[in-house]
């Protein structure tokens, strides 16, 4: 039997199939991947915490003027063990990277990242600061990004709704059957006098042998 990707409503019940006229009100031919995504895209479930301002608008965004639970996101998380997105909402310094790259990998497969605002997507007007990090993209995989300082509660849904795309476009069955290897932790990164990321240790040792021989 042949599959179709179905993207519009429309799609329905494609000339493809000999549906007849009086069952075609009744009888939709779609993919399992689009009624598994359906349900997935209608019940994301945030992570609940905060770092800065832009904390407050997602507050707002929850509240009863703009009614997240339209979306079925209103019921954010207290533990990440119930979490599938993490959005990450202000400034985000060495101090606090540790902790959340430690709730990231805590979270179930699958899992999403939103950097909300000018600070989680590039550092913000602190960029470059001795204490904040430009952009936690240097430490997670970012799949969507809310511009703004801080963004407006209809610029967090416009992102939701982006992620909620990006889900319904995704093949979550056929990439569970295909992978068997393990899933790795991203390495937390280490607070000393700077914030060092496991991950680049091979280049530090190799720019300190660089200046050693200097």
């Amino acid at each position: 039997m042949t599959t179709i990707e179905i993207n519009k409503p429309e799609d329905l019940n494609s000339p493809q199939y000999d549906i007849s006229p009086e069952m075609r009100g009744n009888i939709a031919v779609t993919t399992i991947d689009k009624i598994y995504n359906l349900g997935r895209k209608y019940s994301v479930w945030p992570m609940m915490f905060g770092l800065a301002c832009c904390a407050i608008e997602m507050i707002c965004t929850a509240a009863s003027r703009y009614d997240l639970a339209r979306f079925g996101m209103e019921v954010l998380r207290p533990s990440p063990r119930q979490s599938d997105l993490m959005i990450v909402s202000g400034t985000v310094t060495k101090k606090m990277i540790p902790a959340i790259v430690r709730l990231y990998n805590q979270m179930p497969e699958p899992k999403y990242v939103l950097a909300m605002g000018a600070c989680a997507s590039g550092g913000g007007p602190f960029k470059e600061g001795y204490n904040v990090v430009s952009g936690v993209d240097k430490y997670l995989p970012v799949d969507v990004y809310v511009p703004g300082c801080p963004p407006t509660p209809q610029a967090l849904l416009f992102g939701l709704m982006k992620l909620q795309e990006k889900i319904d476009g995704e093949s979550y069955f056929k990439r569970f059957r295909e992978r068997n290897d393990v899933v790795e932790a991203i390495p937390i990164p280490i607070l000393g006098p700077d914030i060092i990321d496991p991950r680049d240790y091979a280049a530090i040792k190799k720019l300190s042998k660089q200046k050693a021989s200097a």
